[in-house]
């Protein structure tokens, strides 16, 4: 069993940065693929990043170059650095973990296990 729980997001100006965290329960988190996902408002949740159990990152093309996830699997956490940030950015941001050892359907929401509840991000111009 894995329970994730975000923190870290707020109100920022166009051009600022912001720092996500998820703080992971469980034995097993380093062998997990962690990854966010974002739902703007009236719109779909859609991934944003994800990171593997060794490292490897993935990004959807919105946010590369400018967004940066990161895990530190001693203190079971996964961060999310987001810089030069747009009102477009503006979404609550969800942590996500799945057991998949590859980047399998990664950007589907049924492939993914685990959910946390959301942290809101607002970006203003």
């Amino acid at each position: 069993q894995v329970q994730l729980v975000e923190s870290g997001g707020g109100l920022v100006q166009a051009g600022g940065s912001l720092r996500l965290s998820c703080a992971a329960s469980g034995r097993t988190f380093s062998s997990y693929t962690m990854g966010w996902f974002r739902q703007a408002p009236g719109k779909e949740r859609v991934f944003v990043t994800a990171i593997t159990s060794g490292g490897n990152t993935y990004y959807a093309d919105s946010v590369k170059g400018r967004f940066t996830i990161s895990r530190d699997n001693a203190k079971n956490t996964v961060s999310l650095q987001m810089d030069s940030l747009k009102p477009e950015d503006t979404a609550v941001y969800y942590c996500a973990a799945r057991g998949r050892n590859s980047w399998y359907r990664i950007s589907y929401l049924s492939e993914w296990d685990y959910w946390g509840q959301g942290t809101q991000v607002t970006v203003s111009s």
